[in-house]
């Protein structure tokens, strides 16, 4: 069991984190040119969906698909909840092909963004937190993927970290050169292949299939990723700055409802933080968790099992309320991984 305490008015959150310099292995700062290179020119190519000539309906809906295919699915779904906290486990071919799905959002391999993650928790609002926005919101935001860090360079420290899915051949691959990049590479040059196809024999001409399949890789690829950046990016800078608080948790975090609703429910953070193996990041009735609900969709189908949900909601009043993790399947209790902390008692 676990013992949680609710704060007595959700509502106010207490002070922010005292200021922090970045963390001691980016000192002194250094831009990581190339990862400045990729964000800047991911950026700057979907910016093309400006252009009329690119515009198409099939790309837009697009954008909207696959954030919710390689976002929700690849990021939250798979590097977070079942590759970070381990709520719930599925079928390795299953797991892998979600990998991939969170490969393509280009947020770096599964390994190392499970590390880094992983530390976040360890040393959440501590200057040892890999992008606290205490630190300043920017850095917090974006500005600590754009300079090294010691700690992320080496595999020693990843797998120090995330050595559970080192063990995993295809994750380790993953590690070798630049394969992560040749995927995204893969999938992105799918979109215009079929895309070029489609509209070379919709209009006829090779002119329409190039202008189609331009119009799927600048919205269904580059707009998609910035997106799916950005709604990843605000869990880490918001909801550690701005929002409501249900439990006295050990750092700044907060429940963010714009940015849970743009990031299918990573943004009720704070109860994230109060309980990070749960797999149901939504403790209020209100709290719409689409990540978990799409967990429970996987369940439903034979594609999920052993998932780790919380067997009973916050009470509305203040004061403690005790919180019990079960196995849904197994019913046993499942026990913390080592960088999660319980939440602490108020004073």
């Amino acid at each position: 069991m676990a013992e949680l305490r609710t704060l007595e008015n959700a509502t106010t959150a207490p002070a922010h984190p005292a200021p922090l310099e970045v963390p001691s292995a980016a000192q002194p700062l250094q831009i990581n040119w190339s990862r400045m290179t990729v964000v800047v020119s991911i950026h700057v190519l979907a910016l093309a969906a400006l252009s009329p000539w690119l515009f198409s309906w099939t790309g837009l809906a697009l954008v909207f698909v696959g954030h919710h295919v390689f976002g929700m699915l690849g990021i939250n779904v798979c590097y977070h909840r079942l590759l970070t906290h381990r709520s719930f486990k599925c079928p390795i071919w299953f797991e892998r092909v979600l990998a991939t799905l969170g490969v393509c959002s280009l947020q770096d391999t599964p390994a190392r963004w499970v590390a880094i993650h992983r530390m976040h928790h360890q040393h959440s609002d501590k200057q040892d937190d890999p992008h606290s926005p205490a630190a300043g919101f920017l850095w917090g935001h974006m500005g600590w993927l754009l300079y090294e860090n010691r700690d992320h360079l080496t595999l020693a420290n990843c797998d120090r970290y995330a050595h559970d899915v080192l063990r995993d051949p295809y994750y380790f691959w993953l590690e070798r050169g630049v394969n992560m990049v040749y995927v995204y590479a893969a999938h992105a040059i799918s979109f215009f292949l079929a895309g070029m196809a489609i509209g070379w024999m919709n209009a006829g001409t090779l002119v329409g299939g190039v202008q189609f399949g331009l119009s799927l890789l600048v919205w269904g690829v580059f707009v998609r990723t910035v997106l799916v950046w950005h709604g990843t990016w605000a869990v880490n800078s918001v909801t550690h700055m701005a929002g409501y608080r249900n439990y006295e948790t050990r750092e700044g975090s907060r429940n963010h409802w714009l940015v849970a609703l743009l990031s299918h429910g990573e943004g009720w953070h704070n109860n994230h933080h109060a309980q990070p193996r749960s797999a149901n990041n939504g403790h209020k009735w209100w709290e719409l968790d689409l990540t978990y609900q799409t967990i429970r969709l996987m369940q439903a189908v034979g594609l999920a099992e052993q998932v780790v949900v919380l067997t009973s909601a916050p009470a509305e009043e203040s004061g403690p309320v005790t919180l019990s993790i079960k196995d849904t399947t197994s019913k046993k209790r499942v026990p913390e991984l080592p960088h999660e902390h319980s939440t602490r008692k108020a004073a």
